[in-house]
């Protein structure tokens, strides 16, 4: 366990909504530290969980953790950054939400997307938080099976993303947002084909129509 080694305090990372055809990607975070407590029961991978079961699970993770935080990247971020670009941001926005900043980050996956490569803050208009150094990062396939702090990471994010494409349902009809929450399905697929692209769709990406 990465907390039995000199590490006070760990930040476990993952992310949601990268494959999504509309509304931003969330990168959920929790801190976490040598005097954890018991796991929350059932806790799992927002994947694996119900709608009702990841929303019972958030009080529960709020008073397991030290700290908890989600960094949003916009549709419109996604198409000037990329991806990574933007999952890096969004990143580094739920990081600095985080009280102490840690003395390691954990992320979900095989890719270091947090401190590589970085974002030049002056070759894009957004508001790119710069914090002067990044702790260091380890990444683990399959975090979010096998580690508590970061599937909690995963409902985190799963939860804020979910009630922030819910809120845009009201706001741009047609599309199920509220149902698909961004992601490709046939009603979607629908609503793109009498709507076209709204403001919060993935312009740069290529759409199943």
């Amino acid at each position: 366990m990465l907390l039995a080694r000199d590490i006070n305090y760990l930040a476990c990372f993952d992310e949601v909504g990268r494959g999504a055809l509309a509304g931003p990607v969330a990168l959920g975070a929790v801190l976490i530290s040598r005097g954890v407590g018991q796991i929350p029961a059932g806790l799992r991978d927002s994947k694996l969980l119900t709608a009702k079961s990841r929303n019972d699970l958030l009080p529960k993770i709020q008073n397991w953790v030290l700290s908890q935080a989600v960094g949003f990247a916009s549709a419109a971020e996604i198409d000037d950054l990329g991806i990574i670009g933007a999952m890096r941001v969004a990143g580094v926005r739920a990081l600095e939400q985080l009280s102490p900043l840690p003395d390691l980050i954990l992320l979900d996956g095989n890719h270091d997307y947090l401190s590589s490569g970085g974002v030049k803050r002056e070759v894009t208009l957004f508001d790119v938080p710069d914090l002067e150094e990044i702790p260091p990062v380890v990444t683990k396939v399959k975090a979010d099976m096998t580690c508590a702090g970061v599937a909690a990471a995963s409902v985190v994010a799963k939860c804020a993303r979910d009630a922030l494409m819910i809120e845009l349902a009201s706001k741009l009809p047609g599309y199920s947002f509220e149902k698909n929450k961004g992601y490709s399905s046939l009603d979607h697929i629908q609503g793109l084909r009498a709507h076209g692209l709204s403001e919060v769709h993935r312009h740069s990406w290529k759409m199943p129509v």
